[in-house]
């Protein structure tokens, strides 16, 4: 089969599923395209020439082929002499400073080779001239991992076991990190999960934002103003010296972990949100994102639970590896973590309809006020279940 350089395949073996080890997934000017069942986007080995060869492929009995579901950073598989890595080029608009990710992965590693030898980090590798990036004149930086053989990853925790699996290894990356020096890394992302801003942000909203939508969302804008004493909760822990700035990974979701052929947790990956943080937003976001069956572009409500046996799974994952580490202080606000979560996601979806869907965009009218009643739903149903999810946790 030809292949363009650029354009649309019809070929009837993409149309049956079957998929050449040369495609690539793009739209033209590089940005990605998440191909359907009937259409494929294509480019070849010259597109990316300039970064492949700065890691010494050349063009001769090399395939790639785009990979993973992610939303943030572009992402293809390489196949080289029989050798597997990862490809992906970081999206500048989310990390608008890609050498601080390279910095952290670079610090992270060193200690962890130093004082986890046994661990699998899964590092960058680097350039022929030994550099952690590479930059492509009008494109943007790029960087290469191995890929981790007979390894798997979960789009949706489906049992307790997944959820445990996947809090113990959170744990134990926190863990491993816990003699490091915090204050060495790097922001990726400045203010992520600063729940007072993102109130701010909400106030704005409410001050400036579209009249008409903030009418039509009176219920739950009184219901998230009703809930402000979360964010005078998260105020006063952060100003508490018990508790502690930790390495946090921030970005929880099943996806982020290897698993092995028995469902074992093998390690966390996608380590660019790395940074300083608090226990409560890895926590908060595991519970954000594994105790209901559905996620927040659920519309049926009703179908919005929390799951007790995937919450005692949760913590037990993540106490295995973090119990001896959390302070007495961050034990009891351990369920407080995925009321915090929970809470600011639902303030950052309102935030984003009544600014007329600047930031997340929108699939549909009133998509981003769905989702902020969504985590409503999830956060009453959290909620209702504190006092019977709080003897889980020991202090």
């Amino acid at each position: 089969m030809d292949v363009p350089q650029t354009g649309i395949c019809t070929d009837q073996r993409l149309l049956t599923g079957e998929r050449p080890s040369f495609v690539l997934a793009l739209l033209k000017n590089g940005e990605p395209f998440f191909f359907t069942k009937h259409v494929y986007v294509l480019t070849t080995f010259s597109a990316l020439a300039p970064v492949i060869e700065a890691y010494g492929f050349t063009a001769d009995g090399i395939s790639i082929e785009s990979f993973g579901t992610g939303l943030i950073n572009r992402t293809w598989k390489v196949v080289s002499a029989g050798k597997e890595y990862i490809l992906q080029k970081i999206n500048q608009r989310v990390f608008t400073q890609p050498h601080n990710i390279a910095h952290n992965h670079q610090l992270i590693a060193a200690y962890l080779k130093e004082h986890a030898p046994g661990y699998l980090f899964v590092a960058p590798l680097p350039t022929l001239n030994g550099e952690a990036l590479v930059y492509h004149e009008g494109e943007g930086y790029y960087r290469l991992f191995p890929f981790v053989g007979g390894s798997h990853s979960k789009e949706v925790v489906t049992t307790p076991g997944e959820a445990f699996e996947a809090a113990r290894q959170f744990g134990q990356f926190t863990r491993l990190l816990s003699g490091f020096d915090v204050t060495s890394l790097k922001t990726t992302i400045p203010s992520f999960h600063d729940l007072s801003l993102r109130y701010r942000q909400f106030l704005d909203a409410l001050a400036n934002g579209n009249k008409t939508r903030m009418a039509e969302a009176k219920e739950e804008v009184d219901g998230l103003l009703a809930q402000k004493g979360i964010v005078e909760q998260y105020e006063r822990l952060i100003h508490n010296p018990d508790f502690k700035r930790r390495v946090t990974h921030h970005d929880t979701k099943i996806s982020n972990v290897l698993f092995n052929s028995q469902n074992k947790g093998l390690c966390v990956i996608d380590l660019d949100t790395v940074m300083p943080g608090y226990f409560i937003s890895d926590v908060g976001d595991m519970m954000r994102t594994y105790l209901s069956p559905v996620n927040e572009e659920e519309k049926e409500f009703s179908r919005i639970e929390v799951r007790d046996d995937f919450y005692k799974a949760l913590v037990e994952g993540y106490y295995s590896e973090m119990q001896s580490e959390l302070t007495a202080t961050e034990k009891r606000h351990f369920f407080f973590a995925g009321q915090f979560m929970i809470y600011m996601q639902a303030l950052r979806f309102l935030t984003d309809h009544l600014n007329d869907d600047a930031y997340y965009g929108a699939r549909y009218e009133g998509h981003n006020l769905v989702r902020a009643k969504n985590q409503l739903v999830l956060l009453q149903r959290l909620l209702e279940k504190k006092e019977i999810l709080q003897q889980v946790i020991s202090f």
